[in-house]
């Protein structure tokens, strides 16, 4: 296996080509393997067959040089994995509605790889998942049906480490962190992934991977809530936050500035810590700093709404019956992403209170609401749109947004990530 590996003879499975699976198969494409992706969802086959990509950090071009020099095949067929060497697990793992581990898409993955598995394999995962999931779901559940680590089969887990929309850092130049079941599966996987990104960093297991990924975002989770305490109780001072944290982060040492704003969202930041505290109570351990963390930044939403009422009361004005302009629906600047966006929050209660809303994002033209219709943004974000608005709400801020534009046609601002910081006006409040 291992000299496979080396002389890139190895064959990869990817299974999930969403926004970690398809960019890792093309950079292992792109270095010289030959990759076989797997998805249940067939029209993102049909893209990948097509040459189109539909994940923001993948173009077209790179996409397209891997599928016509049959680097890089799709298929919705697991059977397929009876041909590989590798097989690198990339599925979603969401919440459920109780807030616990949805490890459904892992299961399934694993039921399906179960039944073509042949001897030999280095199976990896990289979904985000609480410490000690690749050996209760991998290494234990083929040892159940007969198969030996490290004779049979060999398991690694690394994680994921994508920031989509990030114009530095990709799949590529990302320390990729790898720990193995064992030390043979820990030396396979070092081996495939230092040729398809510029450095590893090996762990002395799977466990310590795991928890280094919810160690990393749970610090940015519980900085994210400090700060976003910081704010409300600044609001409560009549104190400018920004300001102050403007002039915090001129200390060369011992401060790192973090930001406030409507909410925390995306695919990592609101779900990991989450996978940690759950696991933690497995140990009887409880994580008070992530529980709080968590309610903070789940309240913000609920604190940018009230903090609303009061903007537009000192308009002699209700929420109810207002119209209300919300810039951006993504959950970060600069993406096409909504997966647990703090504006999708926002949009809910706002209607719930009776607004009358209206949303501009060029990066999501649509989104489904939680009764399953759809909302569509508005095309074009004219002088009537602004002027017809009673407050417009920043939510994310769009490196494409005219702010001066929107400045100069808006009555009010409610802007809640700073990014009318040079427009000093009583027409602009922000968190």
């Amino acid at each position: 296996m291992l000299e496979k590996i080396r002389s890139k003879e190895a064959k990869i499975a990817i299974i999930g080509l969403g926004y970690v699976g398809l960019p890792l198969a093309v950079e292992a494409a792109k270095a010289g393997f030959n990759v076989l992706g797997i998805d249940i969802d067939e029209k993102k086959i049909e893209m990948i067959r097509n040459a189109q990509s539909y994940v923001q950090d993948v173009s077209d071009e790179e996409l397209s040089a891997c599928v016509l020099n049959n680097r890089l095949h799709a298929t919705v067929d697991y059977s397929c994995v009876r041909d590989v060497d590798i097989i690198d697990i990339a599925v979603p793992t969401p919440l459920s509605k109780s807030k616990t581990p949805d490890i459904s898409f892992i299961l399934k993955a694993m039921e399906s790889i179960k039944k073509y598995l042949e001897p030999g394999k280095l199976i990896i995962l990289e979904s985000t998942t609480y410490p000690g999931t690749t050996r209760e779901l991998i290494v234990n559940e083929l040892e159940l049906i007969g198969c030996r680590l490290d004779i049979d089969f060999y398991a690694a887990f690394s994680p994921e480490r994508v920031d989509p929309g990030n114009p530095i850092y990709k799949t590529r130049n990302t320390p990729k962190v790898i720990g193995g079941a064992s030390e043979k599966s820990t030396e396979l996987a070092e081996a495939f992934y230092s040729l398809i990104v510029d450095q590893t960093v090996v762990v002395n297991s799977c466990e310590e991977a795991e928890m280094c990924k919810l160690l990393e975002n749970s610090f940015r989770a519980v900085n994210i809530a400090f700060v976003n305490e910081m704010a409300m109780m600044c609001d409560k001072m009549g104190i400018n936050v920004w300001n102050v944290i403007n002039a915090a982060k001129t200390k060369p040492f011992g401060f790192m500035p973090f930001y406030p704003g409507p909410g925390i969202g995306g695919h990592c930041i609101p779900l990991d810590p989450v996978y940690l505290s759950w696991k933690a109570k497995h140990f009887g351990f409880y994580n008070r700093s992530i529980e709080l963390a968590s309610d903070i930044n789940e309240n913000m939403v609920d604190f940018t709404v009230e903090k609303l009422f009061r903007i537009l009361n000192k308009q002699k004005k209700a929420l109810n019956g207002s119209n209300v302009l919300m810039l951006g629906i993504a959950y970060k600047k600069d993406v096409n992403d909504v997966r647990e966006s703090p504006a999708l929050m926002l949009y809910e209660k706002l209607k719930k209170y009776g607004s009358n809303i209206n949303y501009y994002d060029p990066l999501v033209p649509v989104f489904t609401d939680q009764n399953g219709s759809e909302v569509r943004s508005i095309e074009v974000l004219n002088k009537s749109i602004l002027n017809a608005s009673d407050v417009v709400l920043m939510v994310t801020p769009h490196s494409g947004f005219d702010y001066n534009f929107i400045f100069q046609n808006s009555n009010i601002i409610f802007d809640t990530r700073n990014a009318f910081e040079q427009f000093r006006s009583e027409r602009v409040e922000v968190l």
